[in-house]
């Protein structure tokens, strides 16, 4: 039985349809707010579009092509890369007003030291993602699409010909020239995955890090399960990457990088309660005893 005392939590004796009721509220609220931010986006899709074509872009003049030039093949397909664009886009700008709400249904039902451990989680999530996203886009694509287009270098004919705009000054003389000629929808697609992926990843130190505030997991759990981690890590670095060693690798350091991050915020939140149950006298000592004695009987 909890020894809360009836101030520590606010009162909530609304009946269930209530609650009911204040969740299709929250839900409609959260609902409005991402198709707001999606129109948003929408509207400067085209601008969206061409700062995450970037990388392929970029990787493209420097193999030697002056005018990167993309293409779409069937009627419908830019329209939908704009919407697929400003879904994305309108679940990051509305974010904030998802988190709010999200906050104020269950704030209520929280007690205080509860409110103050979940809000900073609340508001790092948004920052890890975006550390996340800028982290794909900026340095993992680039080397993506320099991994990808590096086995069909532009030949210099393409330059010669976008030049002088001069057919016969291009031609050769034997063999056949490979040209790329990127869809906008596929190229978009490994950026949007990226992105999403890296994004996702970044939120492993939140969430462990609460769960370990929960007391669902501990550093010396964390530690002894890193061989899984570590196979799991490389399973999600091979489906959510395109096949290349590189950006699995790149993604697999990053990961396991942010695992052990977590294992050392789980450490830091586990001494701090510590600290403060000892401050309320309400530590018990001999947890620590057997916790030794653990560590003892497994050996070295």
């Amino acid at each position: 039985m909890s020894d809360a005392r009836p101030d520590e939590i606010e009162d909530s004796s609304a009946p269930l349809i209530e609650h009911l009721a204040e969740l299709r509220t929250r839900l409609i609220r959260s609902v409005l707010a991402f198709v707001v931010g999606m129109v948003i986006c929408f509207s400067f899709g085209s601008m969206l579009l061409d700062f995450l074509l970037v990388p392929i872009e970029t990787t493209m003049r420097e193999l030697g092509n002056p005018n990167p030039v993309m293409q779409y093949t069937a009627p419908q397909e830019y329209f939908f890369t704009l919407v697929r664009i400003s879904i994305v886009g309108g679940l990051m700008v509305s974010f904030p007003v998802i988190a709010h709400q999200l906050w104020r249904f269950v704030a209520p039902g929280l007690y205080k030291n509860e409110k103050s451990a979940f809000l900073p989680f609340l508001l790092a999530s948004p920052l890890m993602f975006l550390l996340g996203a800028a982290f794909a886009h900026f340095i993992v694509v680039p080397l993506a699409m320099r991994f990808f287009l590096g086995f069909a270098d532009i030949p210099s004919f393409v330059a010669a010909l976008v030049a002088t705009q001069d057919v016969a000054q291009a031609t050769t003389d034997t063999g056949i020239d490979i040209v790329f000629n990127g869809k906008v929808n596929e190229s978009l697609d490994i950026t949007l995955k990226m992105i999403v992926a890296f994004g996702l990843c970044f939120q492993l130190p939140v969430l462990l890090t609460l769960m370990g505030k929960a007391g669902l997991v501990s550093a010396e759990g964390l530690k002894h399960v890193r061989k899984y981690a570590i196979v799991g890590i490389l399973a999600v670095a091979g489906l959510v990457t395109p096949p290349d060693v590189l950006t699995q690798i790149i993604l697999f350091v990053v990961v396991y990088g942010l695992y052990e991050v977590s294992i050392f915020l789980v450490r830091r939140v586990e001494k701090e309660r510590e600290v403060k149950l000892r401050e309320e006298g309400l530590w018990d000592d001999e947890d620590d005893d057997l916790s030794e004695d653990h560590v003892e009987d497994r050996g070295p």
